[in-house]
C-alpha cells in the first residue's frame, strides 16, 4: 500500500500567491496547524517579513482554526500593524474556542451537538442563529450538495487527522455498514429551527444582527460540523474589525482557503491573488486583480487528502454518499463581497460541477472559477473580468 500526504507547509508556500505590492508574499491553502515560515516576533507572532517602509506592508503568520493564518497589513507604522495582527489572532482563537469548534467543550457548536435528541433543544446565539439559517438555505438551494450536519461522517473518515500524520499506516476507508449508520444521522431536512422572539432572550448582540435567536432541535446522533463555513464567518468578523480600525489602510488576510482583501495599498496598485494549480500546487493557474474589499474562497481535492493505491480520499464529502465527492472538478474558486458563505459555496460548487455550480453562485451574486479534471478552466463572466493567466 502506497500512501501520499499533502503537507501544510507545501500548501502554504504554493497554493495561493498573494501579490501585495513591493514584496510578493506566498500564502497557501494549508489547513493543518504546522506553522508558517519566519522567526518568532517579539510579541509571539511569527513574522514572515519585515515592513517594507513607511506604510508597510507588515507581514505576520500564525495558526488558528486548524490552519495557517497569514496577514499582510498596510499601516503607518509597525506598532499599529502588530496591534491589529494581535487583535485579529485573538478574534480567530476566540471564535474557535467559543463558537465553532466541535472538539472544544467551551464552544457553542460542541454544546449544541451535546443537545442532540433532547426535548428542550438548544438556544443558539445570534451569530449561530443567522449562520445556521444561511446554511439551511444554501443546503436547499444546492439540492443538498452543501450540508453542515455531516459531523458524524466527517469524524468517521477523519481525513484531517490522517493528512496531518507523519505516517498513514493503517488508514482504511470506513466500511459500508458503519458509513451508512453515520450517514443516517445526517441531513439538514432533519434540523428544526424555532424562533424565540420574546425580549428575555434578546441581547444587544442579537438585536444588532437579527430580531430574535433560534432554538435548535436535532435528532439523537446528529453532529454539526461548520468547517465548510467557519472560515467564511471568520473573514466577516475580521472585515468588521478592520472597519473599526481607520489606522489600518489596507490588508490581505489568508486563512486556509479563504482570502480577504481590504482597503488599498499606498501606491494605489490593485490586489493580486493567485489561484493554485491543482495539478502542480507549486504553480498558479492565474491571477485575480482586485480593487478594494473582496473575499476569495477556494476548495479542491488537493488540499487535505490521503492517497491509497492510487485512490485519493479527500476532505470534500458528498452528502448523498458520505464519501469523498467524485467530481470532474479539481478546484473551485468563489469571489464575492460577502465572505460568510464563500467557503460553503465553493464546497457546494465542487460537488455540483460547473453548470449547476455557476447558477448557484450567480444566485448569491458571486463569481466562480472551475478547474476541471481535464485541465480546462470554466468561469463566470464577472470572473473573466478580473482573471489573467
Amino acid at each position: 500500500m502506497k500512501l501520499f500526504l499533502r503537507t501544510a507547509m507545501s500548501a502554504l508556500m504554493a497554493a495561493v500567491l498573494l501579490c501585495c505590492g513591493c514584496a510578493d508574499t506566498g500564502a497557501g491553502m494549508a489547513r493543518q496547524p504546522e506553522g508558517g515560515p519566519g522567526a518568532e516576533d517579539g510579541d509571539g507572532a511569527r513574522k514572515t517579513n519585515a515592513g517594507q517602509g513607511a506604510g508597510g506592508p507588515w507581514q505576520y503568520a500564525d495558526t488558528a482554526m486548524g490552519t495557517v493564518v497569514q496577514q499582510t497589513i498596510y499601516a503607518a507604522d509597525q506598532e499599529t500593524a502588530r496591534d491589529f495582527s494581535a487583535q485579529a489572532m485573538e478574534l480567530l482563537w476566540g471564535l474557535e474556542r467559543e463558537k465553532i469548534s466541535w472538539r472544544l467543550e467551551t464552544s457553542e457548536v460542541y454544546r449544541a451537538n451535546a443537545s442532540a435528541g433532547s426535548e428542550e433543544g438548544f438556544l443558539l446565539s445570534a451569530d449561530l442563529s443567522a449562520l445556521l439559517e444561511s446554511c439551511t438555505l444554501l443546503w436547499e438551494r444546492s439540492e443538498g450538495a452543501f450540508d453542515v450536519t455531516l459531523g458524524a461522517v466527517t469524524r468517521l473518515w477523519d481525513i484531517d487527522k490522517w493528512a496531518a500524520e507523519s505516517s498513514q499506516e493503517g488508514f482504511e476507508p470506513p466500511g459500508g455498514e458503519l458509513l451508512n449508520q453515520a450517514l443516517g444521522t445526517c441531513g439538514s431536512q432533519k434540523l428544526r429551527l424555532v424562533e424565540e422572539g420574546s425580549a428575555d432572550v434578546r441581547s444587544a448582540e442579537s438585536s444588532a444582527s437579527r430580531e430574535s435567536r433560534l432554538r435548535l432541535f436535532m435528532p439523537e446522533g446528529m453532529r454539526l460540523d461548520l468547517g465548510a463555513v467557519g472560515k467564511g464567518l471568520a473573514m466577516e468578523r475580521i472585515s468588521a474589525l478592520l472597519a473599526e480600525r481607520p489606522d489600518v489602510d489596507g490588508a490581505v488576510i489568508s486563512l486556509g482557503g479563504s482570502i480577504l482583501t481590504y482597503g488599498g495599498k499606498p501606491d494605489g496598485t490593485p490586489w493580486r491573488v493567485g489561484i493554485v494549480n491543482p495539478f502542480d500546487t507549486a504553480e498558479s493557474i492565474g491571477i485575480l486583480t482586485l480593487e478594494g474589499s473582496w473575499c476569495v474562497s477556494t476548495s479542491g481535492d488537493y488540499e487535505r487528502y490521503v492517497e491509497v493505491d492510487g485512490v485519493r480520499y479527500h476532505h470534500i464529502l458528498d452528502p448523498k454518499t458520505g464519501a469523498p465527492a467524485v467530481s470532474d472538478v479539481r478546484g473551485v474558486t468563489i469571489l464575492m463581497k460577502d465572505g460568510l458563505l464563500g467557503d460553503g459555496l465553493s464546497t457546494a460548487c465542487f460537488i455540483l460541477g460547473p453548470e449547476k455550480g455557476m447558477a448557484l453562485a450567480a444566485r448569491y451574486g458571486a463569481e466562480a472559477l472551475f478547474v476541471m479534471a481535464d485541465g480546462r478552466i470554466e468561469m463566470s463572466d464577472g470572473m473573466k473580468d478580473v482573471f489573467r493567466k
